[in-house]
């Protein structure tokens, strides 16, 4: 090569050749330091994969400044390793910022991971249903009523996330609500945004009971501007209202010895209730009717005293 080469070119062809290899190994912080870097790079994804990193690497960075100003002592290995530490550390106080600011109560987070995160439902969704809720925990304390049979206005969508409500009508027992169960789904679906109503069932808490509650206007404004939350509680109240369904199925059931299959027409249980209708018994009578009702009506009749 000739003298007139550039310095990038000297170092690409001409790379400086070592004159001898040092016969003593680096200290014990340089070997600390590269184990501790090969286990940070080791992390995951997510901001808690990213905390791990970032951890392990502020650390790795530590031993290396120690290592370039005990034993290599040379001051830009110092600065330099010191420098990516203070990097570190100014991306773990962002990461855990961030983690702060996402946090709930331990209710919210565990109501996340039983309702939503199986639906995958993304976390800023959640945050915008929690925040309508205004991140409030209500409580019920025993044999305190929710609701009230021909008082209480329809005003609220309420979820159950501890404790046992018991719903009934005229002081009949009709069900049970269990946790991360709606309290009062059928009364939200048997209204339109524009109109009143009073609960037609009365709801006391059989035990302590917690429970978040969403404000019908506040939902329903959030229902109209987010489609996918709007489709997200369509599903979750069908299925709520599904299970209540099924709980007088059980409770007939229990009172007849004869399970009726309120998912389909009812013309499928006339053939079964057939061999009642020669009976004149009341018991037979109020038996075949309950089962030739459709599941609308059989909820219209359990929760809104609609005659059938």
């Amino acid at each position: 090569m000739s003298r007139n080469s550039s310095p990038w070119d000297q170092l690409l062809f001409q790379p400086p050749l070592c004159e001898g290899w040092k016969q003593n190994v680096e200290g014990a912080a340089y070997h600390l330091g590269n184990c501790i870097l090969l286990l940070g790079y080791m992390g995951g994804s997510g901001i808690f994969g990213s905390i791990y990193i970032f951890s392990l690497l502020a650390t790795g960075y530590i031993c290396y400044a120690l290592w370039g100003w005990l034993n290599a002592c040379g001051l830009d290995i110092f600065i330099w390793n010191m420098l990516l530490v203070m990097a570190c550390i100014l991306q773990l106080a962002h990461l855990i910022y961030r983690l702060h600011k996402h946090t709930f109560l331990e209710e919210f987070d565990l109501l996340y991971k039983t309702l939503c995160q199986p639906l995958q439902v993304p976390f800023e969704v959640y945050k915008e249903i929690v925040k309508c809720c205004e991140e409030k925990v209500l409580s019920l304390a025993r044999d305190q009523n929710y609701a009230v049979e021909g008082k209480t206005p329809i005003n609220r969508l309420s979820l159950l996330l501890s404790g046992r409500v018991r719903v009934s009508q005229d002081g009949q027992f009709l069900h049970y609500v269990f946790p991360y169960q709606f309290l009062d789904s059928p009364e939200w679906e048997s209204l339109r945004p524009s109109e009143e109503g009073t609960f037609q069932v009365t709801l006391t808490a059989e035990t302590d009971c917690s429970y978040i509650t969403w404000p019908r206007r506040k939902l329903y404004l959030l229902l109209a501007k987010d489609r996918y939350i709007a489709r997200l509680f369509s599903a979750f109240l069908g299925y709520d209202i599904s299970e209540k369904l099924y709980a007088l199925n059980d409770k007939l059931f229990a009172k007849f010895g004869l399970r009726f299959d309120i998912r389909l027409p009812n013309c499928c249980e006339i053939s079964t209730l057939q061999h009642f209708q020669d009976t004149s018994s009341s018991e037979s009578h109020e038996m075949c009717c309950v089962g030739c009702i459709s599941p609308k009506e059989v909820h219209n009749r359990i929760f809104l005293k609609n005659p059938v």
